[in-house]
């Protein structure tokens, strides 16, 4: 029996499992969540959280990611900051009353028009509310989830610890912004790997 023979014997859950499947560039999209100017003040982990997702933001620019973002009632909890903004490339957040980025309609829209794409890579917050409900209905529409787990957030620790436990248990793959960064790059001396190094010391 072959190698490949052997690995089309094994259980589904092993061979359908995405933590063992490398991330390709050409099949991912960047999704921003909720990274607004009254939400954050409150993220116990905000610095990390806006120094990661602008890492990531920059990381699609230079490899031609899709960019999709939503605001929560934009009205009332305010724009997205301006440190995300300005490396969002004019891309307009979908606002939403919804705690899902899948409730907004406009949102639905533009990710289907990236066919081509089936696997998000999420940030954002909150962890537990509408990154994770992001999340599990990317996951009911077929899609495969990444959460950068230091670019997503929180007010309190123990509700972003049990917003990754929840995603992780509903089948997101939990990662970190350098693990998506590096899968995505997969070798050094590259123009982009050039490109992103002065953004990672």
């Amino acid at each position: 029996m072959t190698f490949l023979e052997r690995v089309e014997t094994l259980a589904p859950s092993v061979t359908d499992n995405p933590a063992r499947r490398l991330l390709d560039a050409d099949r991912c999209a960047l999704v921003v969540v909720d990274i607004q100017e009254k939400l954050l003040p409150a993220i116990f982990n905000r610095q990390e959280l806006i120094r990661n997702a602008r890492l990531l933001l920059r990381l699609a620019s230079i490899m031609k990611l899709p960019v999709l973002a939503t605001t929560q009632y934009a009205k009332g909890l305010g724009a997205t900051v301006p440190e995300i903004t300005e490396l969002m490339g004019g891309v307009e957040p979908h606002d939403k009353v919804e705690f899902s980025g899948f409730g907004a309609e406009s949102f639905c829209t533009e990710l289907k028009k990236h066919n081509d794409r089936d696997t998000l890579l999420l940030c954002g917050i909150e962890s537990h509310i509408c990154v994770m409900q992001t999340a599990v209905s990317a996951l009911n529409q077929g899609y495969t989830v990444h959460v950068a787990a230091d670019a997503a957030g929180s007010r309190m620790e123990a509700n972003w610890r049990a917003g990754l436990r929840r995603m992780k248990s509903a089948g997101c793959v939990i990662s970190t912004t350098e693990m998506m960064m590096y899968e995505l790059m997969r070798r050094s001396g590259s123009a982009t790997f050039k490109a992103m190094l002065q953004h990672l010391k």
